[in-house]
Order: C-alpha cells, then sequence, then structure tokens
C-alpha cells in the first residue's frame, strides 16, 4: 500500500518557486545568476505598515483572532472595496486568509466536487489548475494568444463553458503577461456570463494598483452588478503594498461561500498571523501615496525591458497594461542551436540554457500554459534588468 496520497500526483510543484530556489541556490554556490522568476516588489514595505506592525506587538496584540480575521481588518476592506470599485460588502462577506493563494485555494475546496469544471484562461497563474485538481475538480484551460495580447474573448468564454462549469476564473492584471482587459472587454465577457447563471466568478485582482499608462483597472462584480450574487472578488497587500512575506490575502462574496471557507479554514491553518493582520489594516486605511511612485518606476523597468528584449534575435514581447511581468514570445529562436549544443526545441529548454550559459533565471511558459514563451517579473533593479537583458540579447544573436 503506497504511504504518500494518490492526490500528490495530479499536481506538480510550483515553477514559478522551483526557478526563484534553483537561481539561489547557483548563487550559492558562487555563480554569477541574475533572477527574474520571483513575483514580488524589491521596495521595502513602507514604514507606516511597520510601525503599525511593531505598534500592536507593543500593545500585546498576539494573540489567537477569529479564524477568518479580526473586524477591525474586515472593516478595512469593506471601505477599500467601497473605495476603489464602488461595491458595497459587509463584514459578515469578508473572508481573510494567509496570503491571497489560501483565500484562493479555500474557495476551491469549499465548493468543488468531482466533475466540476473551472475555465482557466491561458496563460494563467501557474497554481490555478494544481488548486483546482486538489479541491477533486477539472481545469479547463482556453488560450489567450499572443494575437489578441492574450486576453480572452467572448466568443471563447462562450464555447468552453459546459453543463459541468462552476468557476470561471478571471485574473487582470495578469500574471504571468501583465495584460489588463479593458472595461469594455470585461463587459463582453460578463455579457456570456450573464447567460449562464450556473457559472461562478473567482476574480483574482492582486494586481489592481498596478497599472501604467493610462490604464483603468475595473473587475467583474463592478463592470456587471448583476453578477455580484456569484462572485468571488479577490485581493490581498502583497504587491502594492510590497508585503509578500506578511501574507495576508482576502476576498468578499457571498455569505454562504465565505462560511463555507472560514470552515475549511477552521481545521486547517486557523486565523492568519495576528501582527500581519494589523499591519493590513494600516495599509489598507493608510496612506496610499507611494502607490502611484513605486508605478512609475515599475513603469520605467516595463518599458526598459520591453525596449531590450524586443531587440533581441527571435524575440517578440508585448506591451502589458500592469502587474511587473512581461511574457515575451521566443518562436524565432524555436529550432535553433546555442553555443554548448542544446537545441532549443521548447521554452523549456530555452530557459534552462539560458541559466546555464548566461546565468539569467526566467520562468519558462510551458508552467503557465502558452508555449513558446518565458515570463520576466521585473520587480528589481534597473542594473539588474540591464544586464540580464544584455546577456538574453547575447545569448539570442548566439544562437545558430
Amino acid at each position: 500500500m503506497p504511504f504518500l496520497s494518490e492526490t500528490l500526483a495530479r499536481v506538480k510543484p510550483s515553477p514559478t518557486i522551483a526557478v526563484t530556489n534553483m537561481a539561489a541556490d547557483l548563487k550559492a554556490a558562487g555563480k554569477d545568476v541574475i533572477g527574474l522568476g520571483a513575483g514580488e516588489p524589491d521596495f521595502d514595505t513602507p514604514q507606516n505598515i511597520k510601525d503599525a506592525a511593531k505598534a500592536a506587538i507593543d500593545a500585546g496584540k498576539t494573540k489567537y483572532t477569529a479564524v477568518d480575521g479580526i473586524p477591525e481588518l474586515k472593516k478595512a476592506i469593506c471601505a477599500k472595496f467601497k473605495r476603489d470599485n464602488g461595491l458595497d460588502y459587509e463584514p459578515a462577506q469578508v473572508t481573510v486568509g494567509t496570503g491571497g493563494k489560501q483565500v484562493l485555494y479555500n474557495a476551491l475546496m469549499a465548493t468543488l466536487n468531482p466533475g466540476d469544471e473551472v475555465i482557466i484562461p491561458a496563460p494563467y497563474w501557474v497554481s490555478y489548475p494544481d488548486m483546482v485538481l486538489l479541491a477533486g475538480g477539472t481545469p479547463v484551460a482556453v488560450e489567450a494568444t499572443l494575437e489578441n495580447n492574450f486576453k480572452l474573448t467572448a466568443d471563447q468564454l462562450e464555447a468552453a463553458i459546459t453543463p459541468k462549469t462552476k468557476w470561471f476564473i478571471f485574473n487582470s492584471p495578469s500574471n504571468p503577461t501583465g495584460a489588463g482587459y479593458t472595461w469594455d472587454e470585461l463587459k463582453a465577457l460578463t455579457d456570456v456570463l450573464m447567460r449562464h447563471p450556473h457559472v461562478w466568478v473567482m476574480s483574482d485582482d492582486m494586481y489592481e494598483h498596478l497599472v501604467y499608462d493610462d490604464f483603468k483597472f475595473c473587475t467583474p462584480a463592478e463592470v456587471e452588478p448583476g453578477l455580484y450574487d456569484r462572485t468571488l472578488t479577490c485581493n490581498g497587500v502583497s504587491k502594492a503594498y510590497a508585503m509578500t512575506g506578511w501574507r495576508i490575502g482576502y476576498a468578499a462574496g457571498p455569505k454562504e461561500v465565505i462560511k463555507a471557507i472560514g470552515k475549511i479554514q477552521s481545521q486547517s491553518t486557523s486565523n492568519p498571523c495576528t501582527i500581519s493582520q494589523w499591519a493590513a489594516v494600516e495599509a489598507l486605511n493608510g496612506t496610499q501615496d507611494y502607490i502611484p511612485v513605486n508605478n512609475e518606476m515599475f513603469k520605467r523597468r516595463r518599458d526598459l525591458v520591453l525596449d531590450m528584449l524586443n531587440a533581441a534575435q527571435g524575440i517578440t514581447c508585448p506591451k502589458p497594461e500592469g502587474a511587473f511581468y512581461v511574457y515575451p514570445s521566443i518562436a524565432g529562436c524555436i529550432g535553433k542551436t546555442s553555443p554548448a549544443g542544446v537545441k532549443i526545441d521548447n521554452d523549456e529548454t530555452f530557459a534552462k540554457a539560458l541559466l546555464e550559459e548566461r546565468g539569467v533565471a526566467v520562468v519558462f511558459g510551458a508552467a503557465f500554459g502558452l508555449s513558446p514563451n518565458f515570463r520576466v517579473s521585473y520587480a528589481t533593479s534597473d542594473e539588474n534588468l540591464k544586464e540580464a537583458c544584455t546577456r538574453i540579447q547575447d545569448f539570442c544573436a548566439s544562437l545558430t
């Protein structure tokens, strides 16, 4: 009798974490490696948020809390949804988890039954399909191609819906592409969903505040109020507030789903870190002035990376509307051979050869469900980005 659960055979470890760990191991071994795999800002957590955490410790706010979040944080989340998205929620409609990933996972665990299908636009965040599989559901990937700027069309969504569809996972701006849906583009999708009342929407808005140029963020329940009662609007403080390690995510939606999520959490992790919750209260209620300042730096980095990657032989890189990723195509490199004799037959061999021969760590596109591409996180210094992109240019030029 096997000791390990058969469930493990349905999933794979996170490729993004694997790449980050590989780059760290090579650096520790003395190799000159630039890591472009990690999806976290290189900025420090703002001082007012750190001060709020210290104050919570000094005040003895270090005990267990309600399983799904302290009242003060739920109130701050409700205020955020009203302020930023025009959405009215009450605290009983809000859940707080140990990062956005746990909130999504809990929701899927609480709602999926064997045979239930979940539509996931590809390229997708690597964890979506595996979380669906862990919860016993069936992920249905629908490719959003480079020709359509990595955005799903209404016709594609309509064609993917079946009587077994339970959720549609929506992520804008996107990880890994940075693609953001305009109001009209999202309205086309919500019009489809209004014709299929059995389909619920899980909107992952984690990169809401990381948008550039004249792009305006919008979320499904905001665009189509008719979806309010079957939408779980998910977010967190990790990206915009540079709080990845604090591990606070949240969601708002129908009370029955929120209660079910709380039930799952009560038998797994219980409450998120108390100190992190108080820090998140300050993040949401305190000054937001540094967000546009940070965004200007991200925008400059985006443009730097775009210019340099589009100058590389065999690479095409579209301009994203948000997040801190680009998702270049390497179609022009497929079939060539590296100086070390590696045949570039897919994006995984490209990424491996790039790491081994030029010391640049990126995540290969197959991990995100669409090839031949790779993901670059530009949430690092200008110096690192310039050097990494120069190495990518040199590597591509060396292919024969």
